[in-house]
């Protein structure tokens, strides 16, 4: 998971979702957000590791990233309970899940407002 900041292209977050069969959905969901970028890109493996899941790469300027970030709070609710979406931010690791959605997200925004 990393956090690129170029002038011209804006943020880019790479999501991690601990349910791969809902890639697919958050990619569609997200990119129904206007002004960002989604893409489904290979994880990196860690070290030891053969192999390792999709990702979501989002990219958009800091305006753009915080609306979408903004609608994470509804998809998460509308699925079976235990999915959860990881993601770092300026070095921070977040994991957004149901149960925590409310406390993390004003952190959340507050790093991608920054």
């Amino acid at each position: 998971m990393r956090l690129e900041e170029d002038p011209q292209l804006g943020q880019e977050i790479v999501l991690v979702v601990s349910d791969q069969s809902q890639l697919a959905a958050l990619r569609d969901w997200l990119r129904g957000q206007p002004g960002i970028g989604v893409a489904v890109a290979p994880g990196r493996p860690a070290t030891g590791e053969l192999g390792a899941l999709d990702v979501l790469t989002v990219l958009a300027g800091g305006g753009g990233l915080v609306a979408a970030f903004r609608t994470l709070p509804d998809f998460i609710r509308s699925r079976r309970s235990g999915f959860r979406i990881e993601t770092t931010v300026r070095g921070e690791q977040f994991v957004l899940e149901a149960t925590n959605i409310d406390e993390v997200m004003p952190l959340l925004e507050r790093l991608l407002d920054e």
